[in-house]
């Protein structure tokens, strides 16, 4: 029996691996590099093509795939702290900050009772797509599923959700700025994509289109948005200790966000080369790859159709809310003179 749980660990660290090494490397291939579409995405893509083969020899792969998708995962977060500095917060200021808590605070628990309450949505589906949309998109759901300790379908749902709406929005918010229906400046446009658009990658890829500088101010507030991360992995726990029928759910405290606070403030306060950070940033890229990948290996496919639909509808009314109300919330603290 132990030859077979060592077996099952190496075999399916292996295969995630190779799988995770050819999304790393396609998202360097210029087309695809043009498109800022990450490796993660890539990754659970690849793994849902190839998971008719864990599924045929589960025994095989299931204790490698498993611990890819949990501990990996785990340290793929704190390393992500890496991409993030306190000091670029002052950039945006206190309106800035403020409206990252805005917006994350409202769409999250919008998202969680629409869903749940309308929609008839499983609770964790609705809170990983809100919180998907609301935060971070694919790094906040994988981070969301493991603090939940969802089933692995759930978090392919929602990383499903937040990659379609996250590619309209990237490319439709620089051809509706072009045309000159925002009346934004560079910057504001930027605080607006970075409060607004799902990933990372969306955000920077959104306002390069437009500008350097708006490129910067997206990438600065959506950074605040990955900060807050952290209060909503330690919250959310607390949330969801009783499930729906009334019974105590088993609290499971996400440790690893301490470790991701701590790598922030490490990042944030003491100087160390640029070479050893890009190391830190690629080592953090590759195990959300890897936890990526092990995540679309586990797709259910009778499961996802089940509620996929009500969840993309719900990832679209999150859409709508972010883009429109984003861009109020925006325009009013410009009119009042917060956003120069």
């Amino acid at each position: 029996m132990k030859n077979i749980s060592t077996n099952s660990y190496t075999m399916g660290i292996l295969f995630v691996l190779v799988i995770s090494a050819i999304s790393m490397g396609l998202s360097f291939v210029p087309a695809i590099l043009n498109l800022h579409i990450s490796p993660l995405i890539i990754g659970v893509i690849l793994g849902g093509f190839l998971s008719f083969i864990y599924h045929k020899d589960h025994i095989k792969y299931s204790d490698g795939v498993t611990f890819s998708a949990k501990k990996i995962l785990r340290f793929g977060i704190i390393l992500y702290g890496f991409n993030v500095s306190l000091l670029q917060i002052g950039q945006v200021g206190v309106a800035g900050v403020l409206s990252c808590i805005f917006i994350v605070v409202i769409i999250l628990s919008l998202g969680v009772y629409i869903g749940v309450k309308f929609l008839k949505l499983d609770k964790d589906i609705a809170i990983l797509v809100s919180g998907g949309s609301a935060i971070c998109g694919a790094a906040a759901v994988l981070a969301l599923e493991s603090s939940l300790r969802s089933e692995p379908y759930k978090g392919v749902i929602a990383v499903g959700t937040v990659v379609i709406f996250g590619l309209i929005g990237m490319f439709a918010y620089p051809i509706i700025y072009a045309s000159g229906l925002i009346p934004l400046n560079d910057a504001q446009e930027g605080i607006y994509m970075g409060l607004t658009l799902h990933e990372v990658a969306n955000a920077v890829g959104a306002g390069g289109a437009v500008s350097l500088k708006c490129a910067s101010f997206a990438l600065i507030t959506k950074m605040i948005r990955v900060i807050l991360l952290i209060p909503v992995l330690l919250v959310i726990p607390f949330l969801v200790s009783h499930s729906d029928g009334g019974a105590k759910r088993k609290l499971h405290v996400p440790w690893f966000a301490f470790g991701f606070l701590g790598v922030v403030i490490f990042h944030s306060y003491v100087n160390i080369p640029d070479i050893f950070v890009d190391m830190f940033k690629f080592i953090s890229a590759f195990c959300l790859t890897m936890a990526m990948s092990a995540l679309g290996l586990q797709i259910d496919i009778k499961k996802f159709k089940s509620s996929g639909g009500s969840a993309f509808t719900l990832a679209l009314i999150l859409f709508i809310l972010l883009s429109i109300g984003g861009f109020f919330l925006v325009k009013w603290l410009v009119d009042f003179g917060f956003f120069a």
